[in-house]
């Protein structure tokens, strides 16, 4: 068989795609952890015996089952035997808990439950019995197994909705969103072909599995036929050695993550922290410019940021070819099959790649516009070659005494500060402005603490409108983050802050 990427996304499902790369390849790597190998062909008898096992237990096609279970091999066994099967898939986060994981379960009328046990010192079967779960089962080391001569045909199309994704919630309910087959390899395929990764790369795979970027990068590996490291818990210095020991040449996760980095490369300025990296890759959050340039200065490495979201995995993604001021400054461009549509600012997304709405039929309504376009509440514009700049987004602008302040704009130039390890800014209730502008300031350990004059002075001499300066500064040791791509969590900075100041 000598089947190219581009025929391999033509696969109609998850499994039609696993089976295509196992039969190519059947004894090259796929997932790596600490000292296991799973090879394709592997991943593809053991997975079938896992969903035969499932079968057994009463899982049929259509059946919804969820999981929250951390970043292991056995995790994405489980996941593509449920794929073979044809249910209904729910991941959950591991580090969410009574609240979110209820709801999902209430939500999602979720027939099984899979649980890793005691991990991280929470009990997790626990939770679910206290919540009331149905079919739990433990699925940490050891997993369903049979005899796959008893299962039905794999499904025979991807359009149908066999994915159930929540987004953080972080101010109210998390929603369930809806995704196809179809739509996870649209997504993975923007990625795999933006990145220009070939068969002799190594990728890893740091974030939680359970996020939407697990099947992007698991479609990455199967239409390349390259491997990938799973960290089950990911920490810096601590994992280094399992990026050098399998000579990972592409990692990532989002900006939080470059930052690590770069503060691991700084601590041995002039020899490169992970010797065979060659590429740092993600999205998820906001890349300032500066992070970009400190990146490829003190790596020696590129940089590509992507643009995406749980309701469509992945909209652009920066190819690693393209220019230093496009990579620094943009989120890339979209692949052919993604249509963008800015409407009064706001980034508006049509295309394969896109979730069918949501588990709410209210909220999928007020989701998408008349022509079927999903509302982003991000705003943007698209440059004449196509490239996507993010610049905030709707509930993210400040409006000062009616004048419209892009957060975004100064938290950029305060990353360019040598004494800010990271920023967010934020509008805050004021009687006479309407809101005021507070930037909220993370520090390197040693610097001085930066004072609002500090602040006001630098970016005043970065060019900064008059209008758009902070009238408060708070540093802190640690920005609040969600435990997936450890995006900064406004909504806390806003209850930390709303108080007045004495």
């Amino acid at each position: 068989m000598n089947e190219t990427p581009h025929s391999l996304s033509s696969a109609p499902t998850l499994w039609d795609l696993l089976a295509r790369r196992a039969a190519l390849t059947p004894d090259r790597p796929v997932l790596l952890q600490q000292d296991r190998t799973l090879t394709f062909g592997e991943l593809r008898i053991r997975a079938e015996r896992v969903a035969a096992g499932l079968y057994a237990t009463g899982v049929r096609p259509g059946t919804v089952v969820a999981w929250q279970l951390p970043t292991r091999i056995e995790t994405a066994l489980l996941s593509f035997a449920l794929a073979r099967l044809g249910a209904v898939q729910s991941p959950v986060i591991p580090f969410y808990r009574d609240r979110e994981v209820g709801f999902a379960l209430r939500e999602s009328k979720a027939e099984f439950f899979a649980v890793p046990g005691v991990w991280r010192g929470h009990d997790h079967t626990q939770m679910a019995r206290h919540l009331g779960a149905k079919g739990i089962f433990e699925a940490y080391d050891a997993l369903p197994d049979g005899d796959p001569s008893v299962l039905p045909a794999p499904p025979a199309e991807g359009t149908s909705v066999r994915w159930i994704y929540w987004t953080s919630g972080t101010t109210s309910d998390p929603k369930g969103v809806l995704h196809t087959d179809r739509s996870l390899i649209a997504g993975g395929s923007c990625l795999a072909h933006a990145l220009r990764l070939t068969a002799d790369d190594v990728g890893s795979i740091a974030f939680p599995y359970a996020h939407i970027g697990g099947p992007d990068y698991l479609v990455m590996l199967l239409l390349y036929g390259f491997p990938a490291v799973m960290f089950e818990h990911f920490a810096l210095p601590g994992a280094l050695a399992e990026y050098r020991r399998h000579e990972v040449t592409v990692a990532g996760g989002s900006t939080a993550f470059y930052s690590m980095f770069l503060a691991e490369q700084r601590k041995q300025p002039g020899e490169k922290v992970i010797p065979t990296l060659r590429l740092l890759a993600g999205g998820g959050a906001p890349k300032p410019p500066e992070v970009y340039h400190s990146v490829v200065r003190e790596m020696n490495v590129q940089l590509t940021h992507g643009y995406g979201m749980t309701e469509v995995p992945m909209i652009t993604m920066g190819d690693p070819r393209d220019t230093p001021e496009n990579l620094a400054t943009t989120e890339g461009r979209p692949p052919a099959g993604m249509e963008i549509r800015i409407v009064d600012g706001e980034i508006r997304l049509r295309g394969e790649a896109v979730c069918q709405g949501y588990l709410d039929p209210g909220q999928t309504a007020a989701a998408f516009d008349p022509d079927g376009f999903l509302r982003t509440g991000d705003l943007g514009h698209v440059t004449a070659s196509g490239h996507l700049v993010l610049t905030g987004r709707l509930k993210d602008v400040i409006i000062r005494k009616g004048e419209n302040i892009s957060a975004k704009e100064i938290e950029d130039l305060l990353a360019a500060h040598p004494a800010v390890t990271d920023a967010a800014v934020i509008g805050l209730p004021d009687a006479d402005r309407g809101e005021l502008v507070c930037a909220v300031i993370e520090q390197p350990p040693s610097a001085p603490e930066l004072t609002l004059p500090d602040v006001v002075s630098y970016l005043r001499s970065s060019g900064l409108s008059v209008h758009k300066l902070p009238e408060r500064v708070e540093v802190v040791e640690e920005l609040p983050r969600n435990d997936t791509l450890r995006k900064v969590l406004k909504y806390k900075l806003r209850e930390w802050f709303s108080r007045p100041v004495p």
